[in-house]
């Protein structure tokens, strides 16, 4: 079964888009492990939001708005995401806690959302 993961950060906090070498060498040898362990699909940070970057597109009511970034109205944006293989809910639990502490390691606020990628109508 897939699962994602997908991290956010206060975009407005100092930093949190600028990531130190600390950092970088952290995240680098945890997704080298989980590559490494085969259940890592996909993975890949996101850019803060700006009018260069980033477009927010909502349809309501039959209308379509597009909105140029940054979006400074939004506390926590997605900040990227892992695309992931695993055998249940709880081994991706494992690894989305272990993806956080790469963050907490380094001082960094970050929340995950772990949510199983819908298979269609055969899903067990």
């Amino acid at each position: 079964m897939r699962y994602m993961l997908m991290h956010k950060l206060d975009e407005n906090a100092p930093g949190t888009f600028d990531p130190s070498p600390e950092f970088m060498k952290r995240m680098g040898a945890f997704i080298e492990e989980v590559a490494k362990s085969g259940s890592l699909l996909a993975a890949e940070g996101l850019h803060k939001s700006s009018k260069e970057d980033a477009a927010r597109i909502t349809a309501a009511k039959g209308k379509t708005t597009i909105i140029d970034g940054p979006f400074t109205e939004t506390k926590e944006l997605i900040a990227g995401f892992a695309l992931m293989e695993v055998r249940s809910k709880e081994e991706a639990l494992e690894w989305g806690k272990r993806f956080a502490q790469v963050f907490i390691d380094s001082g960094i606020d970050v929340e995950v959302d772990v949510r199983r990628v819908n298979e269609g109508p055969a899903q067990a």
